[in-house]
């Protein structure tokens, strides 16, 4: 099997892929399974592969420069027994005690291999591309060569962060699981076509093999009433509808591409094959070309082909259909395939974090309260001014009380001359004890600056603070203090800003800022290591990070497309696109710290922090 995910032998993966369709495909990518292919021959063969196979190992370096290595070799073996398992009814290798002669030898020789993964091109989203050339040989009993053929398979994906930990980790192990699949797929059709010449394969009705994702999609995929030509057992598609900004909405105006991954689950070559589209012809008029001939297809090849076309304008929302077909010229047909989706009027996407989205209907935390402080002009004046800090901690709150469902009432907001360190201190250990209940979620957002002295400890400034007297400053100390008080399920500690040496401190080696704020039920979300400047962005007139936590909270984050935004999700999401945007802007380096990291079965990851209107979470898949 291949690591955590065991093959299908049932032949039931067109339920979990209609399933999965009912998602956005860009965060529901099915995993590649082997197609139905017939009954197992009745016959025995024997696997040979060489060290070249079972050696092969790919190496690459992580986002934080750390070396990795996958036994590819291992894999490869794997899918390939499984392969071959289906493929006769007898199969036996060099590990099998079995020493009776097999009627028939495939042997699978490597050529080349190549793994590549660009880090510099989108920091979150990297492309890769992995690429295997071999030569599959069958041979029959006595030796003498039935066919031998070249094996090629070059995937390309993007390859996404991890949202746990420290956000170094490529998710790598899907993109693997596929090339293995694609791989020993084709080598064991071609062991069937060798062996069975023309016998036709099993009646089954067989799954969709998916190719990768290179954007985001906005589609949504279901099956179209069968059409009446005869149905192909050997033809199987996918269809994806990918946006020119992989902002995930479709504008009157902007190019699309309908891109279509078809491959032969068949025996024998497929020729004159081709893929059309239907639908509205406001729609369909926009494609220059309606239909697109299919290379030809050996067993188990894939080809992918797209449709480009620029939507038609529009002054209001308007739904729309395209239907796709791939059939050969003799009639046959792989069942259709319906990509629906929204052409929305120009402007829709327009980046504008700060009009605060519409609530989603009927979700309410009342159990959530927040404290949201944004200092941006200090009364000390060697304390420089944080330009969007104020208008931050407003909008954020204003998040919170729309899509987070928290009430007003729940929600504090401090900001200059109302973020005295006496009204931080009244709305940590006064307010917050008084109206947070057990089990209640805590959130203290700080957009301002802080201070940290030569031992590491962290000083928060406040409106009355200063740069050289740590009395007139709030300590992380007292912010842990004020938490320890609450008997909070959760809390939730985020920091926007620029952390520099408290003046007057003795010149030397400074630790490093200590954030950590003990207990397991208190997690911090820092927006930079160490010292650092805490970007504004200009442009969008934020904090860099809190721009990223707003873009996430409005269901950017939401990598599952649930309709909710966890905090793990924006965790991960907040972490990778600062990162990316400080070092692509900026030119400059921001990475910013979860502390402690989550772990895989942390409850903290799971926490729902917003709802989006379009897709409440009771109407979540």
């Amino acid at each position: 099997m291949i690591r955590g995910k065991p093959f299908d032998r049932r032949g039931n993966s067109a339920v979990r892929w209609i399933g999965c369709a009912l998602l956005f495909l860009a965060a529901c990518v099915k995993h590649l399974e082997f197609p139905p292919m017939g009954d197992p021959l009745p016959a025995s063969a024997k696997l040979e592969i060489p060290s070249s196979i079972r050696e092969l190992t790919i190496r690459y370096s992580n986002s934080c420069a750390q070396p990795q290595e996958i036994p590819l070799g291992d894999r490869l073996q794997e899918a390939l027994r499984e392969g071959l398992h289906r493929t006769f009814n007898t199969t036996f290798d060099e590990n099998t005690s079995d020493t009776s002669d097999p009627d028939y030898v495939i042997q699978v020789d490597l050529v080349d291999s190549s793994f590549d993964l660009n880090k510099e091109v989108l920091h979150d989203r990297a492309p890769a591309v992995l690429q295997l050339n071999a030569i599959a040989r069958i041979l029959d009993r006595k030796g003498t060569l039935l066919r031998q053929t070249d094996i090629k398979v070059s995937r390309h994906e993007r390859l996404r962060l991890e949202q746990l930990s420290r956000n170094c980790n490529y998710m790598i192990e899907p993109f693997i699981h596929d090339t293995v699949i694609d791989f020993a797929t084709r080598v064991s059709l071609n062991a069937r076509q060798a062996v069975a010449g023309d016998a036709p394969l099993s009646s089954a009705e067989p799954s969709p093999i998916p190719g990768a994702s290179l954007g985001a999609s906005a589609s949504v995929l279901s099956e179209a009433p069968h059409s009446p030509a005869s149905p192909s057992h050997a033809l199987r598609f996918k269809a994806l509808l990918l946006d020119e900004n992989s902002d995930l909405i479709l504008e009157g105006g902007e190019h699309v591409r309908v891109r279509v991954d078809i491959i032969n689950t068949g025996t024998k070559l497929i020729e004159n094959a081709s893929a059309t589209l239907t639908g509205p012809s406001a729609v369909i008029e926009q494609f220059p070309a309606k239909t697109l001939p299919i290379p030809p297809l050996q067993p188990g090849q894939t080809k992918s082909l797209e449709f480009i076309a620029t939507l038609p304008p529009t002054k209001q929302a308007q739904q729309a259909a395209i239907h796709v077909t791939v059939a050969e010229s003799g009639g046959a047909s792989a069942p259709p395939q319906v990509l629906q989706f929204t052409i929305q009027p120009p402007g829709t996407g327009t980046d504008d974090v700060n009009r605060i989205p519409a609530p989603a209907p009927g979700f309410h935390q009342p159990q959530t309260y927040l404290v949201s402080i944004g200092v941006g002009a200090y009364r000390d004046p060697k304390l420089a001014p944080r330009r969007y800090a104020a208008t931050d901690a407003e909008t954020f709150a204003a998040y919170f009380q729309s899509l987070g469902g928290v009430p007003l009432s729940n929600i504090r907001i401090l900001q200059n001359q109302k973020a005295l360190r006496a009204d931080l201190h009244e709305a940590l250990f006064g307010w917050l004890p008084q109206h947070a209940a057990k089990d209640a979620v805590v959130i203290v957002y700080f957009s301002g600056q802080a201070m940290t002295t030569p031992t590491g400890d962290i000083l928060l400034a406040p409106y009355d603070g200063s740069a050289a007297d740590s009395k007139r400053l709030y300590s992380l100390t007292d912010l842990e203090s004020a938490f320890a008080r609450l008997q909070a399920k959760q809390i939730i500690f985020l920091f926007d800003g620029m952390v520099s040496r408290l003046r007057g401190d003795a010149k030397g080696k400074t630790a490093s800022p200590r954030w950590e704020l003990g207990g397991g039920h208190t997690l911090a979300l820092i927006g930079g290591e160490d010292l650092t400047t805490g970007l504004e962005d200009d442009q969008h007139r934020h904090g860099l990070f809190t721009y990223y936590l707003l873009k996430g909270l409005r269901g950017e984050a939401d990598t599952n497309r649930n309709g909710t935004v966890t905090f793990g999700e924006l965790a991960g999401y907040v972490r990778q696109k600062v990162a990316w945007a400080a070092k692509t802007q900026f030119n400059q380096e921001q990475r910013p710290l979860l502390i402690p990291p989550l772990k895989p079965d942390d409850q903290a990851a799971s926490l729902v922090l917003t709802a989006l209107p379009s897709l409440t979470p009771s109407e979540a898949p």
